[in-house]
């Protein structure tokens, strides 16, 4: 945490899987498999809608109620697919250069606490780029509720005013939303821009280097500046 003596500081809370790792059709296998596991199924298009959201959310939808066996499963199968995880393009430069920009760099994901060395240390990031790293787990409601972006705003002492979410998802864009924050959106998801802008993303971009290419004229530039 900063020192008390510290005012607010301008921030950038990014979303981990599917923005800084390339880990969304991991999880859509993981999910897939898990539900053949349970004498279940649902197409892998329907699962991918769901990535980005905790699991009981994906459970509720895709079998219609909170299914711990289900959940378990999926974090079983993902865990035996960690080493294909890979960063996505730029996500180390572009951590890199917001910190150097001096933002708080806040990393806030609905991933299990168990897969988040693996996939942090898949982003590749320096040592001490990231201020803070904050999931689920720690708030009452996942995404699209506002609650972590919230929390991750508590953590990092960061100025609501100067501060932005980075993300791949509706669900992303939804919190920040409702968190009173603006969302900028990539690709890398899978989501298409025109849906990401329609949930109201203010900028989409292709990946995390595309961003830093434009980062300057970008609305991170809010927190940069």
């Amino acid at each position: 945490m900063p020192s008390p003596n510290r005012g607010p500081r301008p921030g950038v809370i990014f979303d981990l899987d599917g923005t800084l790792v390339d880990t969304t059709y991991l999880h859509v296998l993981a999910w897939s498999r898990s539900l053949h596991d349970a004498g279940e199924q649902a197409a892998m298009a329907s699962i991918h809608r769901l990535i980005g959201m905790s699991s009981e959310r994906v459970t509720a939808d895709l079998v219609g109620r909170p299914d711990d066996q289900v959940s378990e499963g999926h974090g079983r199968h993902f865990r035996r697919l960690l080493d294909d995880v890979r960063a996505s393009r730029g996500a180390a430069e572009l951590l890199s250069e917001v910190h150097r920009l001096g933002a708080a760099v806040v990393v806030a994901t609905s991933a299990k606490a168990d897969d988040l060395d693996a996939m942090l240390a898949a982003v590749g990031a320096p040592e001490g780029v990231v201020d803070q790293v904050v999931h689920t787990a720690e708030v009452e409601e996942s995404k699209p509720a506002p609650d972590l972006l919230e929390h991750a705003i508590d953590v990092g002492a960061l100025d609501r005013a100067r501060c932005v979410v980075v993300g791949d998802t509706v669900w992303d864009v939804e919190a920040a939303t409702r968190c009173g924050l603006p969302c900028v959106a990539v690709l890398t998801g899978g989501t298409t821009k025109a849906e990401l802008e329609e949930a109201g993303a203010v900028a989409v971009y292709r990946d995390p280097a595309e961003l830093l290419e434009h980062l300057e004229e970008s609305p991170l530039a809010r927190a940069l500046r």
